[in-house]
């Protein structure tokens, strides 16, 4: 017993790395943020942070106030923006570093969840294997809903495992929690937990009254926004949407694993043989996640953003249910007939060494995989430094500037002055007469004038006399 707790530890301790580094790689071809959720998010923080309260002024426009009504991931700015105060470090080592630390709590909570019925670590490997991508984001960002994915599987081990009134006030609290960080992970977790509280509905109407309430008082008590949004939101789901074009359910799929995926189905079918409530719970909450995409993808019926996240929360489910299947793998005793055939060693570790082979196998596919994931930057060092500059050295009687409509979010992130416009998803009318402008040499004086706009960066030739380069690239309107 004790060699097997060993033996866990030690592959716990390797998948906690491996979780490490698979969170780390979008980072690691910059030291600046990468996915533009990134850039919006700390242009929010440092707009929080100035004006230490949860309303302040827009950060990119200068012209509107921003209140917790409006911004549903208030909790995740205060979170982080606490912390960078309190710790000192600097935004970008934390943008760097610390989606990578948040995804190993993140494993480390599956392993929990999953080491009381036999498959800790190997449920935690497949969890390390969560894909980061430019459309459905994922843990090497540090976005909302990395910092939310931990609390899926924690909230599942305290309502498997206890039945006390503290259980169901952590859950209440992890819901609260995810309701101003994250509002489309807490809808997840009802999803997933739907299925168990209807299964201890007559066995057991305590547990499931008790997590019933846990989940649902935060969405119609606690938070007014988010009460006022529920109906609006079930209309919603009565009207067909776009799928997005960027991603796709078969294609995050293949992209989790085929092997992985297939493990999954193994354990879905081991886990109903088994069965036990909490068994069922696994399986049906991932069947209830899998109805909801799929749903929105063959049929166009549901909400945008919980099919964007809800893959995560599918790869996150498959992922604990996947170890399941490579636990019975590990679990494999040869007949005795077969047995005496083969050398005794190999014999009596037959399972521990198909496990293994499983393991190196879908290592030696899925790490190249994360490792060739494209992903954008914003911005390079030039750019970077010359908005330091315009940080450092222009005051705020020049608060607003015109650039390139894509590198705008990071300028107003780094400068924390307003521009005319920025791209966030596709370009607008507004960001086509940005480049018009500059295209054409920046010669419109009247157009800066009539738009508030004081400053100009271009990496490109700017012929303007009413223009002043203060620096190279950077220009003031006289």
């Amino acid at each position: 017993m004790r060699r097997q707790t060993f033996f866990d530890h030690v592959m716990l301790i390797l998948v906690l790395a491996l979780a490490f580094y698979v969170a780390v790689i979008p980072h690691l071809s910059s030291p600046y943020p990468v996915h533009i959720d990134e850039w919006l998010h700390l242009a929010n923080a440092k707009a929080v942070q100035a004006a230490d309260s949860t309303t302040y002024l827009d950060p990119f426009s200068g012209s509107w106030i921003v209140s917790p009504g409006s911004n549903l991931e208030i909790g995740f700015l205060l979170f982080w923006g606490a912390f960078q105060s309190i710790s000192g470090l600097d935004w970008f080592t934390i943008i760097r570093w610390f989606p990578a630390i948040v995804f190993m709590i993140t494993v480390l909570c599956v392993y929990a969840l999953a080491r009381r019925e036999g498959y800790g670590w190997e449920a935690a490997f497949f969890a390390s294997l969560i894909p980061t991508t430019v459309g459905i984001l994922g843990p090497g960002f540090l976005v909302p809903v990395a910092l939310a994915l931990p609390f899926i599987p924690l909230s599942l081990f305290l309502a498997f495992n206890y039945r006390t009134w503290w259980s169901y006030l952590l859950i209440f609290i992890f819901t609260c929690f995810l309701l101003s960080v994250h509002a489309a992970t807490a809808v997840g977790l009802v999803i997933i937990f739907v299925p168990y509280i209807l299964l201890n509905f007559r066995g057991d109407f305590k547990r499931s009254l008790g997590i019933a309430l846990a989940l649902a008082v935060p969405f119609l008590a606690l938070f007014p926004w988010i009460f006022r949004m529920l109906l609006p939101t079930a209309k919603e789901l009565l009207t067909p949407q776009p799928v997005p074009v960027y991603v796709d359910l078969p294609t995050i799929l293949s992209h989790y694993g085929y092997l992985p995926t297939a493990l999954s189905l193994a354990g879905c079918f081991l886990l109903a043989m088994r069965g036990g409530k909490r068994d069922y719970g696994l399986v049906l909450g991932l069947l209830a996640l899998l109805a909801m995409l799929v749903a929105f993808f063959s049929f166009q019926y549901g909400i945008e953003i919980m099919y964007e996240r809800g893959l995560l929360y599918l790869m996150l489910m498959l992922s604990i249910i996947a170890g399941s299947g490579l636990a019975a793998i590990r679990g494999i005793q040869l007949p005795a007939k077969l047995a005496g055939k083969i050398p005794p060693l190999l014999a009596r570790k037959i399972g521990i060494i198909l496990c293994l082979v499983l393991v190196g196998v879908t290592l030696a596919v899925t790490i190249p995989d994360r490792e060739d994931t494209p992903y954008y930057h914003m911005i390079d060092e030039e750019d970077y430094q010359a908005f330091a500059w315009v940080r450092d050295n222009i005051d705020n009687t020049y608060n607003r500037a015109l650039l390139d409509p894509w590198k705008a979010t990071a300028f107003v992130a780094i400068t924390q002055k307003s521009v005319y416009t920025r791209i966030h998803v596709s370009p607008l009318p507004r960001d086509l007469e940005a480049y018009q402008f500059l295209d054409n040499g920046c010669r419109d004086t009247a157009f800066l004038r009539d738009n508030g706009v004081s400053i100009v960066y271009t990496r490109d030739a700017c012929d303007n006399p009413d223009l002043v380069e203060v620096r190279e690239n950077v220009y003031l309107l006289r």
